[in-house]
């Protein structure tokens, strides 16, 4: 109680820095996300053989051109992890986001010029500076977000990345119907550049690095964080993290995550628009509810954690595997409903999707928080293992939908996918429940390090997670 009535004396009243630097985060991955599926909605048009110019894409080459943003992600994000431990996550975010802008105004051109193989190589590149999104904003969460405000904070910063999705695929339809699918590209393009400039003038990799924070602000979240003093950089202990049995249950609860989600992301609009018979501009409608039911529900989700672990009703163990089982068995459940929705009942399909993406809000309070629980000084780096392995899960969802879909009209194959993410979702969430925890592990705290910052952090953390 004593070190908790200490903190709360220390935290500045009203709004701060920190909250400034999250609503930049969260506008940050909102536009991120954005430019990440915005070709989810623009292919439908582009290749929409009712309008007089439109590319004659098989579904096969369409499910090859949404594959390939991962192609590029995939590759860096090992190294953007260790970068982002190294050089703070502002430069690297930064030139995520204008690389992805510049991108996305230039590639309406590149498929004009050299068709779809130039349009995945546009996508590649996208593919190659996201992957720093993630490993850089775990890395600014850890640096920015006082410990009583790290559930409500990260999960807002997080829940833009949701908001991002649903926006895009909302204002998609427009765009493409009012000006054509290339206004979509273009508004990407200029809202990320715009942002990147107000990041660059007021953002900052840490509180002791920004020119407009206090210094009581800079104390109590150095102070909350337990880093008061010269902090140190260790070496990555790699063969201990690639050993560790709970490390791996968040690999594979990661995995299952990106199949089900990445399958739903990518094939949806195709699926509302074959299957469902719904135009672009309602496609692009109700292809955003399952999102916005997501960005919602995490502030749902992100509260009942808060309470659950403050009240002590469940471990911290118990609470991530709780809302990590909502996340990813609520949806295998959605989807085995969705895979029966009575032929023409649009309205109950909908509502499968929507539930089937919104419950899956459980992950962020779930498996995601458990890096930075296992070893908060390894945090980034663990994300960008994880998240490249997940990746390459990515890539291969969209080529087995493409591979089990040769007829975009027929309910019976989509089926077929939608039992196969269902299935993913559940192995991989059990083992999730069977092997992993949030007790911290011996390897995030070297045997040097100082006993006196040592010794509060790991008492009160890992008793708490036992």
């Amino acid at each position: 109680m004593g070190i908790t009535t200490e903190k709360d004396f220390l935290r500045p009243k009203g709004l701060g820095v920190r909250h400034a630097q999250s609503a930049l985060l969260f506008f940050g991955m909102l536009f991120a996300f954005t430019m990440r599926v915005n070709m989810s909605m623009a292919i439908v048009d582009m290749t929409d053989e009712k309008k007089e110019t439109h590319f004659d894409w098989p579904h096969s080459v369409q499910a090859v051109i949404l594959s390939s943003f991962f192609w590029g992600y995939v590759l860096l994000q090992v190294p953007a992890g260790e970068l982002a431990c190294r050089f703070g996550g502002k430069v690297l975010f930064t030139i995520s986001v204008v690389v992805n802008s510049i991108i996305s105004l230039l590639l309406p051109m590149g498929a004009a010029w050299g068709g779809w193989k130039l349009v995945c190589g546009c996508r590649v590149l996208q593919g190659l500076t996201q992957a720093f999104i993630y490993p850089s904003t775990h890395h600014l969460v850890s640096q920015w977000m006082p410990q009583q405000e790290k559930g409500v904070l990260s999960t807002f910063v997080y829940a833009g990345g949701q908001l991002g999705i649903a926006l895009q695929l909302l204002a998609s339809g427009f765009l493409a119907t009012s000006w054509g699918w290339q206004a979509i590209f273009y508004t990407n393009g200029t809202l990320g550049l715009i942002w990147s400039i107000i990041y660059i003038v007021f953002g900052a990799a840490s509180p002791e690095t920004s020119r407009f924070i206090s210094e009581e602000e800079v104390l109590y979240i150095q102070t909350s964080l337990g880093r008061v003093g010269e902090q140190k950089n260790y070496p990555t202990p790699w063969l201990k993290i690639m050993t560790s049995l709970p490390f791996w249950a968040v690999i594979v609860a990661h995995c299952g995550q990106n199949w089900g989600f990445f399958t739903l992301m990518t094939e949806m609009p195709t699926y509302m628009a074959k299957v469902l018979n719904v135009d672009l501009k309602s496609n692009g409608i109700l292809s955003c509810l399952p999102y916005l039911a997501m960005y919602l529900l995490s502030f749902v989700m992100g509260t009942m954690t808060d309470v659950i672990t403050r009240k002590k009703w469940l471990s911290v163990s118990g609470t991530r595997k709780l809302f990590n089982s909502i996340g990813l068995w609520g949806p295998a459940i959605a989807l085995i409903g969705l895979s029966y929705a009575p032929e023409g009942n649009m309205v109950y399909a909908v509502v499968m999707l929507t539930l089937a993406v919104g419950i899956n809000a459980g992950q962020y309070t779930g498996y995601m928080l458990v890096h930075i629980d296992l070893a908060p000084n390894f945090s980034a780096c663990l994300m960008g293992i994880t998240n490249f392995l997940a990746n390459i899960i990515s890539i291969i969802a969209p080529l087995v939908c493409g591979f089990i879909v040769h007829d975009e009209t027929q309910p019976s194959e989509w089926r077929k996918v939608f039992f196969v993410a269902s299935g993913v979702y559940f192995f991989t969430n059990l083992f999730f429940i069977l092997f992993g925890t949030s007790v911290r592990q011996p390897w995030n705290e070297p045997k040097e390090d100082d006993v006196e910052m040592k010794a509060p952090e790991k008492s009160s953390t890992t008793s708490e997670a036992r």
